[in-house]
């Protein structure tokens, strides 16, 4: 018999992020999140959540919009569809609503994870994996002073081993920056930066040579999103550069690869457009020499398992630069009734079938 997506069920959620660790850097400051919650109903009874991780400054969607879209346009197209092929309800959001990668990767992640568990199996498996069920994770580092004094010792707190500091924000300041944090960190610890696009080329240059005595082991999204010939020559010069904001879908990444742009590329679930999508571009980024981390968004529980269940099945996912699924201690509270398994060195892959988590019963009854 075959499985139909009878419902599609919404709720917005809102979180203020944990107060010591609000990431301040050139793309602004993250301190709430409004997310949409999904719930989709198979006609065999199986339920799967997603969640819509979008900030209006990053992705040009939100909460608000995101459910608006789902209500209006692709629950309609999705309702009575078969469950499977997931590809095919992928196309079916494509072919009624352009753009809106993050909105479509929240209902994505539900339908995935519908799939995975009227197979019985973790959505890691359902996706061609799992290649690992431990992932290295860091935190990112942001403020001056006192401040980042605060965001280092809540994250040390909290187990973080390793970090990225914000940068991009005028090239001294960002120095004397990455200069307290080394400090703050020790000698030997994994240290990168992130500067969001936010230094020109002559910045970048400058920045990154006179970061050379910190021990720099990457620097990510250095310039804009698409300059990437000035991500090229940074790597001429020998500096290892992250592909962040360049690359949000197959597109993109192809662009990256010609440009030799990159040495690792940041994979979003939310920027791909949902879990399955995510792991393709991983598989093409591997086939041209690239790894892949999984970057964030600032995503809640369920974001946050779908991150961990990619990078389960992520080919090419690099050990060396540990990826940003931070959804575990970002935030003030949870939504999720048990937090994922994550000391903050490492987050470990859920055993139970789909996303292998369970919702909050206050926020499960907000999509009934």
């Amino acid at each position: 018999m075959t499985v139909t997506i009878a419902a599609v069920h919404t709720a917005l959620v809102s979180l203020p992020a944990h107060p010591d660790l609000v990431v301040r850097g050139a793309k602004g400051t993250h301190d709430r999140s409004d997310f949409c919650v999904v719930r989709v109903v198979g006609s065999n009874g199986v339920e799967g959540y997603g969640e819509v991780s979008a900030t209006p400054l990053w992705s040009g969607e939100d909460g608000t919009s995101a459910r608006h879209f789902i209500q209006t346009v692709l629950a309609p197209a999705l309702v009575n569809q078969p469950l499977t092929p997931v590809a095919g309800l992928e196309q079916a959001m494509d072919q009624v609503l352009a753009g809106n990668p993050f909105t479509k990767a929240g209902v994505a992640i539900a339908v995935w994870d519908a799939y995975a568990r009227t197979l019985g199996v973790p959505l890691a498996q359902a996706l061609g994996g799992p290649l690992r069920t431990e992932i290295p994770i860091k935190l990112s580092l942001s403020g001056d002073g006192e401040r980042l004094e605060r965001v280092h010792a809540a994250a040390t707190k909290a187990g973080f081993a390793a970090f990225k500091v914000k940068v991009g924000l005028g090239v001294p300041g960002d120095l004397a920056r990455v200069a307290h944090a080394r400090g703050l960190v020790g000698p030997d610890t994994f240290l990168g930066v992130d500067a969001n696009g936010g230094w020109s080329r002559a910045d970048a240059r400058a920045a990154v040579r006179g970061l050379a005595p910190y021990d720099i082991a990457f620097v990510e999204q250095p310039v804009a999103a698409d300059d990437l010939e000035g991500m090229a020559a940074l790597r001429a010069e020998g500096c290892p550069v992250v592909a962040d904001e360049s690359v949000f879908g197959m597109a993109d990444l192809r662009r990256v690869i010609r440009s030799d742009a990159a040495d690792v590329v940041s994979v979003y679930v939310g920027k791909a457009g949902g879990p399955g999508r995510a792991v393709e571009l991983g598989r093409v980024a591997e086939a041209f020499g690239l790894q892949a981390l999984i970057g964030s968004n600032g995503e809640l529980g369920l974001g946050a398992a779908a991150q961990v269940h990619v990078a389960a099945a992520l080919p090419g996912l690099t050990t060396v630069f540990p990826s940003d699924i931070i959804g575990a201690h970002y935030y003030a509270d949870d939504i999720l009734a048990e937090p994922l398994d994550s000391d903050g060195r490492n987050v470990r892959l859920p055993s139970g079938p789909g996303l292998g988590v369970r919702l909050r019963d206050d926020v499960l009854a907000l999509l009934r």
